[in-house]
């Protein structure tokens, strides 16, 4: 077979191409996603695909919508908890003020851009429709605004009306006469203007998109390597006059978005209601038109390398209205539990709606069966009892029968605890796949009576874990992602200083000067329980910090002041203490060493004579011995306490082991307790003293 020729793709070759791609993409989407979407919403909103029967219970299991909202708030709490959730790493030392500032900078623009909403609700769609998507994007504005001035020269004016983006609205000329300096009389123009003076502006735009607005190829894994990703809307015609295109063109295409029958299910289950059809408004500029706007690559120049494009496909049809080069593709995508080599994910609600149902079916036969038992069916022999009377069901109602023995009670059995039972073990298996107990939420207040203190402990670590895995993945996909697309375009497309707003203040930051390649670390904490653990290590920290300092002071080559100025700064984060930069002022580098040599120099201007710098000398060096001595004896306590620090950890292991024994035992498996209590009080060191050991090994 002949090689086919490579040569620039036509206008309609691209339409052709980017049409199909982007029609492929939603048969994907409606055929595989879109009806489990469906589903998951019908489930949170407390809906069941059993059947009902008349006369029966039609209570429905909420499971899907309470372990979400159960959920929601610990994942909220991990982004939005610290300061800075959200920061820029530097990967060289000239990058390193650049980087504070760059992450202040970011994370104030996404605060001001309703960061809370955002996040609110990717992860709600990522819990309930299996992700979440951001669309990132700067916006070109151009604000005009009008001035007009009096009295105005003939160079004046001129200069005026040559300035780049001015327009004259009104002109209007008055001419006087006056001498000259040659004594002669001459006209002198005085002009009065008002001008329009456009000013173009961006600004920095982050949207949550609906899921059924979003589309991918169904060979894609990530973002990055779809062959097609788009997002499809509805646009009124006047929106797209406005962007620039011709009204008598756009008003013309046929096709509504929601004409796909999946995506207008999925909005309707989202929104709860129909919206209106506007396609025969009157007003053609209200006119709506779906609008994809997708991003692929392409051979367009026939190079043989493809590149990525943005195109703007309008109408039913897909029209071609552009076809741009372009970087980065602008989305941003959040996952609760991601499947390897596939693009769409597990949510919650894929992991638990089966277990609606069968919470739902024994809660249903629960209620029937307190039912039948409290008001139980009645036999009655035929033409013995008035059934008129029989059916009124008022208490006290009287009801007349030809002998006593006419109507017989048939009792129903009482099985409402052994329901109970199963409907409890159907909550643990939703504790086991999603995490979420009262334990794990601290609600639970008969939690330490119930079982022992470890027990509890370890519960609520397991339920904990699922949710950091959650945070995780939401943290190194969709956040990592969202700041490194806001860093590049904040970097490429700002004309100027920016203002930022830190503790009340508005300073100006740069960020033309940035590097967009710098690394992104999401802080992402889980539960009090980690933030103690980490306020102790930094306490620990502190002090020594403040030891060292003022054993060997500035010149100490280990802790420096803006090291213990971060430690105090992590500590008031830890606590809630947002505005740290309040109390402790940020030192850079060279702030730092101009206080050094202040003091060096102040030290050095104390010594006037020789014998005072003898002296001084003598002192000197019964510090540096003294700080030796210390040292070696702060050396000596380390190694004693991480001995000690060693035997408490495997005591508390080894207690650990033997509570979770102890629970196993309770459930019928045999446990040498006796052993383990044995092995505790085993030496660490068999073949070498501690001392040796610690000294040896550690140091």
């Amino acid at each position: 077979m002949a090689v086919k020729e490579l040569k620039p793709m036509d206008e309609q070759e691209i339409e052709d191409i980017a049409s199909d791609a982007v029609q492929s993409a939603i048969s994907f989407v409606e055929s595989e996603i879109s009806e489990a979407r469906i589903k998951s919403q019908r489930y949170f909103e407390g809906e069941v695909d059993i059947g009902e029967e008349d006369g029966r219970s039609k209570l429905v299991s909420t499971k899907v919508r309470d372990t979400i909202r159960a959920i929601k708030p610990s994942l909220m709490r991990v982004f939005l908890s610290t300061e800075n959730p959200v920061e820029y790493v530097p990967t060289s030392q000239e990058d390193v003020e650049n980087a504070e500032m760059a992450t202040k900078y970011a994370n104030y623009r996404f605060a001001e851009l309703n960061g809370y909403r955002l996040l609110n609700d990717v992860i709600h769609d990522a819990l309930v429709k299996k992700c979440g998507i951001l669309k990132i994007w700067w916006e070109d504005n151009t604000e005009a605004e009008t001035f007009s001035y009096s009295n105005v020269t003939e160079e004046e004016m001129t200069a005026i009306v040559n300035e780049p983006n001015v327009t004259v609205i009104e002109h209007t000329t008055e001419v006087t006469m006056e001498m000259d300096e040659n004594g002669l009389e001459v006209e002198k123009p005085d002009h009065s203007l008002k001008i329009s003076y456009k000013k173009e502006k961006g600004e920095l735009k982050i949207e949550a998109l609906p899921p059924e607005e979003f589309l991918v190829d169904r060979n894609a894994k990530t973002v990055e390597d779809a062959y097609v990703v788009a997002h499809r809307t509805d646009m009124r015609v006047s929106d797209l006059v406005q962007m620039g295109y011709d009204f008598e063109e756009i008003s013309e295409l046929s096709g509504l978005r929601a004409e796909d029958s999946f995506t207008d299910a999925e909005e309707f289950e989202r929104q709860g209601y129909e919206q209106d059809d506007e396609e025969t408004h009157q007003d053609l500029s209200m006119k709506k038109v779906a609008v994809t706007e997708a991003y692929m690559k392409m051979d367009k120049e026939g190079t043989g390398v493809a590149q990525m494009y943005r195109l703007l496909l309008a109408g039913g049809d897909n029209k071609l209205l552009e076809c741009e080069p372009w970087g980065e593709i602008p989305f941003a995508v959040f996952e609760i539990d991601p499947e390897p080599h596939t693009f769409f994910g597990r949510s919650v609600a894929d992991l638990i709606m089966t277990d609606q149902d069968s919470s739902t079916a024994m809660l249903r036969g629960l209620m029937d069966n307190v039912a039948l038992t409290n008001s139980p069916r009645q036999g009655y022999v035929q033409g013995q009892v008035n059934v008129d009377d029989l059916m009124n069901n008022e208490i006290g109602a009287l009801v007349r029968m030809k002998s006593p023995q006419a109507l017989v009670d048939i009792a129903t059995p009482f099985v409402a605890g052994q329901v109970l039972d199963a409907i409890q073990y159907m909550d643990m298996t939703v504790e086991a796949k999603t995490g979420v107990s009262k334990a794990s939420q601290g609600l639970d207040p008969d939690a330490l009576q119930n079982t022992s203190a470890t027990a509890a402990r370890l519960q609520a670590q397991q339920g904990s874990a699922q949710i950091e895995v959650m945070a995780r993945n939401l943290a190194e996909g969709g956040m990592k992602r969202l700041f490194k697309l806001m860093l590049q375009l904040c970097v490429e497309n700002s004309n100027d200083e920016a203002m930022m707003r830190l503790h009340g203040e508005f300073i100006p930051v740069d960020p033309r000067s940035w590097n967009t390649s710098m690394d992104i670390s999401v802080n992402v904490g889980i539960g009090t329980g980690r933030e103690e653990q980490r306020q102790v290590a930094l306490n620990q920290a502190l002090q020594m910090q403040m030891q060292i300092w003022a054993n060997y002071g500035h010149a100490n080559g280990l802790v420096t002041m803006t090291g213990i100025r971060n430690t105090l700064a992590d500590l008031l984060a830890i606590a809630g203490v947002r505005n740290t930069d309040r109390y402790f002022n940020p030192m850079t580098q060279e702030q730092e060493q101009a206080l050094i040599q202040q003091q060096q120099q102040a030290q050095a201007g104390q010594s006037q004579s020789p014998e005072a710098d003898a002296l001084l000398q003598a002192e000197q060096y019964k510090a540096d011995k003294k700080a030796q001595t210390d040292m070696m004896k702060i050396q000596i306590d380390a190694q004693k306490a991480i001995a000690v620090d060693d035997r408490e950890r495997d005591k508390m292991d080894q207690d650990l082991i033997t509570d979770a024994a102890k629970i196993l035992g309770e459930y019928g498996t045999k446990v040498d307790v006796e052993k383990i209590k044995g092995q505790q009080q085993e030496p660490r060191y068999p073949q070498e003293s501690p001392a040796k050991a610690v000294t040896g090994g550690r140091f």
